[in-house]
């Protein structure tokens, strides 16, 4: 008979949000493979080795590589994966949910149902001594708390939100975030020592009954004074409330702004999340029932949504999109209208940005934007966005981001892995793009995948010849030395020969520049000679026994010049 599974009890003071894996799509792959491989076995150390091992040799495959194979294994499923009811545990196998996520396509309103069931406490997180009085499901109340004030900053969420581990607590946590905003008027250009002190003031009175105690040592980390056990306090803080913010955002309900980070609900999405709060109990259920718990949070249908509700799409097509229709229609065909109709929106919304783009009117933004992404939620994804904005505005083409935007065409996943960051089309060949905020010796591999292996990708699938950019604020030297030989290493899988030339982040930007001050445009002529002197340099640099060093500086030279090759 199997082992019943021991979940850890929580002993937090503040709300705890499934953090692993930080960015929940990530873990479809991951879950796929599980039930592939080990549907049926039981979830030991050994097997919990064995997948490990499996997934490290996987190209979907991110990180170094673990010391604590069992423990890196549970840290990616009993996380998320099990706490969202995607898959069930001790005997490992895909939950019916679990498996609509991984096949079905409208993967953000699956996510969306099971962080609506995710409560505190539950069967799989019950409440230790020294845990706050949890009573509150956390993704919902947090809605409510975006939808109740219009927006709602990162650095409110992380002070005040995260406190909302009750959901009686919930108007006075609303009443700390509106004095806090009437404070911060009398401390202009001096947020940050505002912030901070505010900051601490909240958590001493959090973990007051510890610092009382003498009791400030952490599992993570020795802490001796009251000063360092705080700071780890609120370091934690910030982790879980970035964890929350990426599943928020992940269910296509919430905007974040990209620097000036705060969470707004999607105008298009208001009627949705409203509907969500005015039906859904507040209350946590089946704390102490296992069995029938586990019933409603494996359950793909549970909780109904707007989309659920044909009289709530039937208005919603009406008042949106001026579409009359009745209740003859079976609800599954009214959804496919109403998605229709959505995606229809919001290609018309990125083809007006793709319009504003070619006249190179936003070439300040995003010339700026480059310098700013830093200080960006996260920065991988709006650096990826802000090129394919760039890539755009050099216009001869026809520019696709691989990221997810949402309903309002602002960017809201990067590329899932098995392609490019960036395609571009320009009719008798195509480039594709790949970003990176990585400088390590491995930077050229994307999402555990090489570089190259996209471009034999792209190549078996469009038949056309394909060149790349490599575009990261650093270029590794390993990077350098990888690419120069592959163009005259003949690789099957990468489609044969390929042609990337790495572009430092400073160097794109003059070519941005070249093209905004240049009397006549670039086109697609130019982005093929450039790569063309790139295979040219490099044939030189073998005949003469030149090294890759040789070759990268005279590249980049013609880089920045590449208006007059």
């Amino acid at each position: 008979m199997a082992k019943t599974m021991r979940n850890r009890a929580v002993n937090s003071k503040t709300l705890f949000i499934t953090t692993s894996p930080r960015t929940p799509f990530k873990m479809i792959p991951e879950i796929a493979l599980l039930d592939e491989e080990m549907n049926g076995e039981e979830w030991t150390p050994e097997t919990q080795a064995k997948f490990y091992y499996l997934l490290r040799d996987r190209d979907f495959f991110e990180g170094e590589e673990s010391k604590t194979p069992a423990l890196s294994a549970r840290d990616r499923i009993n996380r998320s994966p099990k706490a969202l009811g995607f898959v069930s545990l001790p005997i490992v196998g895909l939950t019916p949910v679990g498996k609509e996520f991984v096949e079905s396509n409208n993967k953000e309103e699956i996510l969306l149902r099971q962080m609506l069931k995710f409560q505190l406490p539950s069967p799989y997180h019950p409440l230790g001594n020294g845990a706050a009085d949890f009573y509150v499901k956390p993704y919902l109340e947090l809605f409510r708390l975006v939808r109740t004030l219009g927006t709602l900053s990162f650095d409110e969420l992380q002070i005040f939100g995260m406190q909302l581990v009750n959901y009686n607590y919930f108007n006075d946590i609303v009443e700390k975030i509106k004095r806090f905003r009437e404070d911060k008027e009398r401390y202009k250009g001096k947020y940050k020592e505002f912030k901070q002190k505010v900051f601490y003031r909240e958590a001493r009175k959090i973990y007051e009954d510890e610092i009382l105690s003498g009791n400030i040592r952490t599992r993570e980390s020795r802490t001796t004074t009251v000063e360092s056990f705080l700071d780890k306090k609120i370091s934690n803080l910030r982790d879980y409330a970035d964890a929350c913010v990426r599943y928020l955002r992940a269910t296509g309900l919430v905007f974040v702004t990209a620097i000036g980070k705060s969470l707004s609900i999607i105008p298009e999405k208001i009627k949705d999340v409203d509907y969500i709060l005015d039906t859904i109990d507040r209350k946590p259920c089946f704390i102490n029932e296992l069995v029938k718990y586990e019933n409603n949070l494996w359950n793909p249908t549970t909780p109904r949504l707007l989309t659920d509700d044909k009289d709530k799409i039937i208005d919603k097509l009406s008042i949106e999109f001026g579409i009359t229709t009745d209740h003859t229609l079976s609800i599954n065909r009214l959804k496919d209208i109403l998605n229709e109709n959505i995606q229809k929106r919001k290609d018309k919304k990125i083809a007006e940005q793709v319009k504003v783009l070619k006249d190179y009117s936003l070439y300040n933004e995003i010339d700026e934007t480059f310098d700013t992404m830093g200080r960006a939620y996260e920065p991988s994804l709006f650096f990826e966005w802000n090129t394919w904005r760039a890539m755009t505005m050099l216009d001869g083409g026809e520019i696709k981001a691989n990221l997810k935007f949402d309903d309002s065409g602002n960017p809201m996943n990067t590329a899932l892995g098995k392609m490019a960051d960036i395609e571009c089309d320009y009719g008798d060949f195509d480039v594709t793009v790949e970003v990176s905020l990585s400088s390590g010796a491995l930077q050229f591999k994307m999402e555990g995948e090489p570089v190259p292996r996209h471009i034999g990708i792209h190549k078996e699938k469009t038949k056309k010849t394909t060149y790349c950019f490599f575009i990261a604020p650093t270029i590794n030297p390993a990077t350098i030395a990888h690419f120069f030989t592959l163009y005259i290493s003949n690789v099957d899988m990468y489609g044969g020969k390929c042609t990337i030339i790495p572009l430092e982040l400073f160097t794109f930007r003059k070519m941005l520049k070249a093209a905004m001050d240049a009397h006549v445009k670039p086109n697609s002529s130019n982005i093929k000679k450039l790569f063309e002197k790139s295979q040219k340099i490099a044939k030189e640099c073998f005949a003469n026994d030149e090294n890759e060093k040789v070759w990268y500086n005279r590249i980049t030279n013609e880089a920045i010049n590449w208006l007059a090759v």
